[in-house]
């Protein structure tokens, strides 16, 4: 599995799997991954999570690129 780049937000205001991710409970997984920056190229290593929405659980990598600007991953087949 690979991490790859899905999108990026303002603290608070980011949409991840059609709602915005700020409005849910995340769950740590205890897990850590290292993901690069689309843009800058430079290697961060982020956090799994894992939220519920409307009753399925889906797990991504997150952190902030700079103050207030979260970068999100989602898991990748290959």
């Amino acid at each position: 599995m690979a991490w790859e780049y899905e999108t990026f937000g303002p603290d608070g205001q980011c949409k991840l799997f059609g709602v915005n991710i700020f409005d849910y409970d995340w769950q740590t997984t205890g897990k850590r991954v290292k993901v690069q920056d689309p843009i800058y190229h430079q290697d961060h290593t982020f956090e799994v999570w894992q939220v519920e929405i409307d009753g399925q659980i889906h797990r991504f990598a997150a952190g902030e690129f700079s103050n207030c600007v979260w970068g999100f991953y989602l898991e990748k087949d290959g």
